[in-house]
């Protein structure tokens, strides 16, 4: 699930804390894949991620076990939970990606929330079942991360982390004036280039992603670049309901399409998905002009509070135009490394050991492909993760 990098400490060696308690005692209830994410697409920290019907076209040779917190008897969260079966059934490990999800995370029982939530996982999954945990929170807006530190509290230990693991936020509660004066000049000016342009954007709907795809294939041929993306998960995706549903939106010169892009807006935080443009797009300036429309859309039909750039996977070149249009008003934040828990020393070791290797051959996967002919090379130096920091 992350890249390979240093450890922020040995997972291999260490011994699994004996932490102190702490947070609301939960209900867990089971249900179905569609059942969950009817309910958690009306959550705050909903994400793509932990939605049932992407996680089955992405994860395919996992089990995917979907549970809902409550309350006296009222939601207060969710997780879909992955359990992977190691070599030789050795053993097994329990993964959530951006999990657990709150419902509602400005509530004043938030933290307790989720500290509930990790203490029912960790009773489930470790105690019960003997498994390896394995959470990833996601980059915080705040200086400090507060789940991660949740984590650390309950004795969780970090594993391995992003080579680059900023991400980047715009905040979208911004008036027009506003959020221009946000973006630095250079983004500013480039904005008033595209608009001169002609171009025309547009919101489409989820029968025209045929069009999309054809975009992004040229793009991607013509670009020569290997795809690790979830793209193969898009057509699930466009098939859920409302909220979680993603929106498409194109840009037009002289009714030429020449740039696109799905965008994930269910919950807090907007996520970027995909973008795709012709040879056009460049010249035109049409990806900020893109960019600049749906952080305008977003505000004004969407609920969620920042706009999720995603990373820049080590190109000096992305971190510039997405630093430019996170501008003042944003944030760049670090996106925390695997955190771990086993109640048994082997099965630390066990799920530890098998997360280490299969992140080793990410990292040669990653080296393969700065090889590729293409000519497209990381040139931003790796970063190595302060704990202080996060």
């Amino acid at each position: 699930m992350t890249a390979f990098t240093g450890l922020v400490s040995d997972p291999i060696t260490a011994e699994p804390q004996a932490p102190a308690r702490s947070g609301l005692v939960l209900a867990v209830r089971k249900v179905d894949g569609a059942e969950f994410d009817r309910i958690v697409s009306g959550f705050d920290g909903v994400c793509k991620e932990q939605l049932y019907r992407f996680a089955a076209v992405r994860w395919p040779g996992v089990v995917l076990e979907p549970r809902l917190f409550e309350l006296e008897r009222r939601v207060v969260g969710g997780v879909l939970m992955m359990v992977q079966k190691l070599p030789l059934g050795l053993a097994r490990i329990a993964i959530a990606k951006w999990g657990p999800m709150l419902a509602d995370s400005g509530s004043s029982r938030a933290s307790e929330t989720y500290q509930g939530m990790i203490e029912a996982l960790v009773t489930e999954y470790a105690d019960k079942r003997g498994m390896m945990i394995s959470l990833l929170p996601h980059a915080s807006v705040k200086a400090q991360n507060g789940q991660y530190r949740a984590l650390l509290a309950r004795g969780f230990r970090p594993g391995a982390a992003l080579p680059y693991p900023d991400r980047y936020l715009v905040n979208l509660r911004l008036s027009d004036p506003d959020q221009r004066a946000s973006f630095d000049q250079t983004w500013r000016r480039q904005l008033k280039r595209a608009e001169k342009a002609g171009l025309v954007f547009e919101r489409a709907g989820a029968d025209r992603l045929g069009e999309f795809k054809a975009l992004y294939a040229t793009m991607t041929d013509r670009k020569q670049f290997r795809d690790h993306s979830a793209f193969e998960t898009i057509d699930s995706l466009m098939e859920l309901d409302e909220p979680a549903r993603p929106e498409l939106f194109f840009v037009r010169h002289e009714e030429q399409l020449v740039a696109g892009a799905v965008i994930f807006k269910a919950g807090e935080r907007a996520a970027y998905l995909y973008g795709a443009t012709n040879d056009q797009a460049l010249p035109l300036r049409a990806g900020y002009f893109l960019h600049w429309q749906v952080i305008r859309w977003l505000r004004d039909h969407a609920r969620a509070g920042w706009y999720d750039l995603g990373g820049t996977d080590g190109y000096s070149g992305l971190h510039q135009f997405k630093k430019g249009m996170v501008g003042d008003q944003g944030v760049i934040r670090p996106l925390p490394p695997v955190l771990n828990y086993a109640r048994s020393p082997l099965a630390f070791w066990l799920g530890a050991t098998a997360l280490g290797a299969r992140e080793l051959l990410n990292d040669i996967r990653r080296k393969i492909d700065a090889r590729h002919p293409s000519g497209v090379r990381p040139d931003l130096a790796p970063t190595i993760l302060d704990n202080s920091s996060l």
